[in-house]
């Protein structure tokens, strides 16, 4: 169970737009800069740590003034909640302090500044930060605290034996690679970056073996960072040319509703969304370019030799575009916030973690009630699917035929399932959000009677094809 959009409201508002992209690309090519030129065999960590910070807090001021100011305090509450507090309690202490001032801030922002509005939205930067301090603060209870044995083996290798300093905690919040977007990463991960030693030998995963292999010379991140730049180009592209002429907001005009029929306004809403996604692709992939170009993100060697740079990245297009179910299309949606997620929430919360999930992500993502009307379907939405799966899949199985039936229809079904579930978060106020739930009653209807079907036809096309 994760989030399905996080916040890239700074793409929202013209004037934040062009801050936005003009920042990354700048730090796109100040990355080829520091990877070159403060390379760990050039100079030390305690350089690139200061360098990564204060280029951060650079970007941070030129794109939101002194609203940048709450980056330092947030962080700096929580570093003061570490140092003080007892390691048994810190994480709690941390992930309520810091989770508290993302959500203060957020409700002001939208209910005290400037409703619907997305000028200085400052808020998206904390989402991140948020992730980062939460994350670090349960690694470092989980390496100073819980014993060895107690750990999974992820959790091994996220695990911080030692308090980080100040200078470390900034560069690790506040880094020029990520202040803007992202994405989250470990704590030991982005040190080993820094220190020189990310090109090591990888963590064992869960099944035992090692991801990546040694190799002596750095590999070179130009030609992964040269696709992801063109992706970022298409996606942005195909956003301002298609979305712009079909923005969501449309689906719920009385003159559109009444003017065309039912099935031409479904396809419409899956039109809208599908160019609403790009936004998103050009804002994470631009991001993981951005971490690339410095030398951050490599995850090891294909079969070929290649180096692969996916380590941070925060999506897989076509896994996500050709989804057959809600799952598949979540887990390739916004991977590091997924992660997060499952580390902070999923796998430490004892009662129905799949409903406290989607709780603390609707939380995590701001103040707008449509946010929270997203993940209270999408809670639905993801029990249902589990049931149908259960009941249904096992029809499908028995011959390459009925197996492609069988994705074509859990294809469709995802995508509509996707549409029904975002549509309230990009409208984010509840009259809008009603109104558009309303409008898709009989596509609910009819969704329904088919599942009702669905497992009686199965059976008797299983047959048919046997016979």
């Amino acid at each position: 169970a994760v989030n399905f959009l996080s916040s890239s409201s700074t793409l929202s508002s013209p004037q934040n737009a062009v801050n936005f992209v003009v920042c990354q690309l700048f730090a796109l090519v100040t990355a080829f800069w520091f990877r070159l030129y403060l390379h760990p065999s050039k100079t030390s960590p305690f350089i690139r740590h200061v360098v990564a910070t204060l280029l951060g807090f650079y970007l941070a001021l030129f794109c939101f003034g002194w609203y940048a100011l709450h980056f330092l305090v947030q962080s700096g509450l929580a570093y003061g909640v570490m140092i003080f507090t007892g390691v048994e309690h810190m994480h709690k202490y941390c992930f309520v302090v810091t989770l508290g001032y993302l959500s203060f801030c957020q409700v002001t922002r939208v209910y005290v500044f400037d409703y619907g509005m997305y000028s200085a939205d400052f808020t998206g930067p904390m989402m991140v930060i948020t992730q980062k301090i939460t994350s670090l603060a349960f690694e470092i209870h989980d390496g100073l605290m819980k014993r060895e044995e107690h750990l999974k083996p992820s959790q091994k290798y996220l695990a911080v034996r030692k308090m980080p300093s100040l200078l470390e905690y900034l560069s690790y919040n506040c880094n020029f690679m990520g202040i803007l977007a992202g994405p989250t990463c470990s704590y030991n991960d982005y040190v080993a970056f820094i220190e020189g030693r990310c090109y090591e030998p990888k963590h064992l995963e869960s099944n035992g073996k090692e991801n990546g292999k040694f190799k002596q010379s750095d590999p070179s991140p130009k030609r992964d960072v040269i696709q992801k730049v063109c992706t970022c180009a298409l996606s942005l592209m195909v956003y301002l040319v298609i979305y712009t002429a079909c923005p969501t907001e449309r689906v719920i005009d009385d003159t559109f509703m009444a003017s065309n029929p039912f099935y031409i306004q479904v396809l419409y809403l899956y039109i809208s969304m599908l160019a609403l996604r790009p936004k998103y692709y050009f804002v994470w992939t631009l991001a993981d370019a951005i971490n690339n170009a410095a030398g951050f993100g490599f995850n090891g060697y294909n079969t070929d030799g290649t180096p692969k740079w996916d380590r941070i990245s925060n999506l897989r297009i076509l896994n996500i575009e050709f989804a057959t179910s809600f799952k598949m299309f979540l887990d390739n949606w916004n991977i590091q916030t997924a992660l997060w997620l499952k580390r902070v929430c999923y796998e430490r919360c004892p009662y129905n973690p799949t409903a406290a999930t989607f709780l603390l992500s609707a939380i995590w993502h701001g103040a707008y009630p449509g946010y929270y009307l997203t993940f209270i379907t999408g809670i639905v939405v993801t029990m249902a699917a589990r049931a149908v799966r259960h009941n249904v899949r096992q029809h499908f199985l028995g011959s390459a035929t009925l197996k492609l039936i069988y994705d074509m229809i859990t294809w469709f079904s995802t995508q509509m399932a996707i549409c029904y579930t975002v549509v309230p978060f990009v409208l984010l106020a509840v009259g809008p959000s009603l109104k558009f739930y309303s409008n898709t009653q009989k596509y609910i209807l009819w969704v329904k009677i088919i599942i009702f079907l669905m497992p009686k036809n199965i059976r008797m096309l299983s047959k048919d094809h046997v016979s």
